[in-house]
């Protein structure tokens, strides 16, 4: 039987209370909790158990049968939990991930989360976060894939084929989630549940194409999104849920909302009271409402007084039963209790290893690195050499210290009786200010051949309501660079961060920079062999990092405006008024560009691009032109180049940003290699959404441009003709 004949035949022998029970999820697994699931009231629970494997499987197994055995129609629950960025080994960040620009490896790692989760006995993640953001400030732009809309679509659609596989009822695979939908990402301020106003077109070309990109690859799940988006929260929103979503874009799965942000519109201001926050959000679209209980205590009343249409119930529980189905828990609801020992393996461990080698990022290089083979002592300083848990950074409810090996453990292992590895914090943490460890800092700095200083966030500087209204290193972290400036041996800092920092107060103190996001499990083993040379830097920026935080929202795809700065313009204008001479959009006190742009990342090596060709200088609509480039590595070092393909079109009806990202390619080349890369450039990637919503491409001039950078690029233009 077909899965729509299998929902509809249950749908059709379901009460009233059991369809709303399949709309509702609560968070714990408590004996209250079970008594719920066995009268039918509880479709879903998230964080059912905190114990170790393999008794989690036996607890999630237990509220299983409670579900399937105990309840009159024996519906199985679909049991949640937060699986951002890995479970027990636990990946880099995911704005670290995407600072790879490897999505291939990007799914490798979703699918080792999953088969971790899946032998908990969870079989459904909250995960990928597709929110673009372009604040800094913004605690959750840890978990998500930066300021660019095609990265961070890449990356969601890779996690989630990662987490559901090819079959997502194979035991090891997990449903995704897509969060939160919608504009999450450009809360005002940087300020987490803020508001957020953002014209529809930007909407369509900026921030809903992750969500979009996710749908397409076969995400079973969206989440609704705290904000309000131009007025109506995004819980109530039907623009957004139920005519974008569910009938432009045909999503057949289920939307749960945040955490309680049903019963959240109440002080957002729409609604008065949970029965009418129950009311809005079915009607615009949610179908499952996560931990308040707006629908479980008032939806009963709603439908039988007419005010909720019965259909839109049915439409609710049919599409949460299909996802069950897909997910094969009517079949198979019971996890084997003995594949707790899938965690941590060594394949895990190898692909958490790779991923944070390929997220780090080289942003300065004095040859200092990598450091000679010849050291006899090396000083490792800072408050994040030999801190377990802030390496693994926020969202790792499952990841564990004892599991991780640190900066510190890796270096003395990999250098063991060759060199004599020194340690001095420095700071007792990331925030503290006293300096009290400096002297003896400057002291193992001095004494050492070189010195590597791990600086940072702590773990709990970024994630959900973790915002920040600076972005310098906190506590006394540029006073401890400051104190090893002068000691007169090279300085490299490694700085692990949630987000983007303005490290224009470190960067000329510093003989090399590398920026290691949090890493996860294997952050040491990776920035070893990065610093040793085992391997060679090769991530990119996947957003921004400012100067100061006055120029914040700072990304490459901006608008020109009607007074562009020429390069290198900043300073006091020179005219007046009635003579605006050098009136330009910058600032007096700062330079406008960012201290290190999108797509920026150095190697050991040394990448040149030539010979930027297009196949032709025009093309029609629907037609597609090859531009390809030379790449070579000028090295005698092996690198991995990211090379990036930008498009701009000067001239529309609408403005359109100086450049956008439209295709990526990882390239390995071997020392003194050449290689050919060809993108191939459609009409359909010139597109934009005019005022009155639909996509469209104009004709006319458009510029290409082929680099390692969003600013380093070789340029060459075509025309579209109609």
């Amino acid at each position: 039987m077909r899965v729509e004949e299998r929902v509809r035949e249950l749908l059709n022998r379901m009460t009233l209370a059991e369809k709303i029970g399949q709309m509702c999820q609560v968070t714990g697994g408590t004996e209250e909790h079970k008594d719920l699931v066995r009268q039918g009231r509880v479709g879903s629970i998230l964080n059912v158990s905190e114990s170790e494997a393999p008794d989690r499987a036996r607890v999630s197994n237990d509220f299983q049968a409670a579900a399937v055995k105990e309840s009159r129609l024996g519906v199985p629950l679909i049991i949640g939990r937060d699986v951002i960025h890995g479970f027990r080994t636990v990946m880099p960040i995911p704005l670290g991930q995407a600072a790879s620009f490897d999505m291939p490896l990007v799914e490798e790692a979703a699918a080792v989360a999953a088969r971790e989760a899946s032998a908990c006995g969870i079989n459904w993640t909250f995960a990928p976060m597709v929110d673009v953001a372009r604040d800094p400030r913004w605690g959750r732009i840890a978990e998500g894939g930066g300021e660019d809309p095609l990265l961070t679509s890449r990356l969601g659609a890779a996690m989630v084929r990662g987490f559901q596989g090819p079959d997502p009822a194979h035991p090891e695979r997990i449903a995704a989630c897509a969060k939160h939908y919608v504009g999450y990402g450009a809360a005002e301020g940087g300020r987490d549940y803020n508001t957020t106003w953002i014209p529809e077109g930007l909407l369509r070309d900026v921030y809903l194409p992750s969500f979009k990109a996710c749908v397409d690859a076969g995400a079973l799940t969206l989440m609704s999104a705290f904000n309000d988006l131009n007025g109506i929260p995004a819980t109530g929103n039907p623009w957004a849920l139920r005519q974008v979503l569910k009938t432009e874009w045909g999503f057949g799965g289920f939307v749960v909302s945040d955490w309680a942000s049903v019963e959240e519109m109440i002080p957002h201001g729409l609604c008065s009271d949970k029965p009418e926050a129950a009311r809005a959000a079915v009607a615009a679209g949610v179908d499952m409402e996560m931990v308040s209980a707006c629908f479980s205590e008032h939806l009963v009343q709603l439908v039988e007084a007419g005010r909720v249409p019965m259909e839109l119930i049915d439409d609710a529980v049919g599409r949460i039963l299909g996802v069950k189905f897909q997910l094969g828990l009517f079949d198979s609801p019971y996890t084997e209790e003995a594949r707790s020992n899938v965690l941590l393996t060594d394949g895990h461990l190898d692909v958490a290893k790779r991923l944070a080698t390929e997220s780090c990022v080289l942003l300065k290089n004095d040859e200092a690195l990598p450091l000679p083979g010849d050291m006899g002592s090396l000083a490792v300083i800072g408050p994040l050499a030999d801190a377990p848990v802030d390496q693994l950074g926020c969202w790792t409810m499952d990841g564990r210290g004892e599991d991780t090996v640190t900066p510190l453990q890796a270096l003395r292992e990999a250098l063991r009786g060759r060199c004599d590895v020194r340690h001095a914090p420095g700071l007792p943490d990331c925030r503290s200010t006293d300096t009290a460890g400096f002297a003896e800092a400057r002291r193992v700095a001095g004494d050492c051949d070189a010195a590597v200083l791990f600086l940072g966030e702590d773990a709990g500087l970024s994630g959900e309501a973790h915002c920040r209204a600076f972005l310098d290193l906190p506590g006394a972290q540029e006073e401890l660079v400051a104190a090893l400036a002068d000691v007169g041996r090279p300085v490299i800092a490694i700085v692990m961060t949630g987000r983007p920092l303005t490290l224009t107060g470190i960067v000329e103190h510093v003989n090399a920079l590398l920026v290691a996001w949090h890493p996860g499990t294997m952050g040491g083993p990776a920035l070893a062999d990065l610093l040793l040379g085992v391997s060679s830097p090769s991530g990119k920026l996947p957003v921004s990092f400012p100067r100061t935080i006055g120029q914040v929202p700072v990304y490459y795809a901006h608008k020109n405006t009607g007074r562009p700065a020429p390069p290198g313009k900043e300073g006091v204008p020179v005219g007046t008024p009635l003579d605006p001479e050098s009136f330009f959009s910058t600032y007096l006190d700062m330079h406008h560009s960012p201290l290190f742009p999108f797509g920026y990342g150095l190697s050991y090596g040394a990448a040149s691009y030539s010979n930027l060709k297009l196949s032709g200088p025009a093309l029609s609509m629907g037609e597609t032109l090859e531009v390809a480039v030379t790449v070579t590595n000028d090295s005698a070092v092996a690198i991995e180049e990211v090379v990036q393909l930008y498009v701009r079109d000067p001239v529309a009806s609408l403005t359109r940003p100086v450049k956008e990202l439209k295709d990526f390619m990882r390239v390995p080349l071997a020392p003194g290699e050449s290689r050919k890369v060809s993108f191939a450039l459609g009409t359909e990637h010139l597109a934009f959404h005019n005022g009155d919503g639909q996509r469209i491409v104009e004709p006319g001039v458009f510029h290409v441009m082929v680099g390692g950078s969003s600013q380093d690029v070789l340029k060459a233009e075509f025309t579209v003709t109609d």
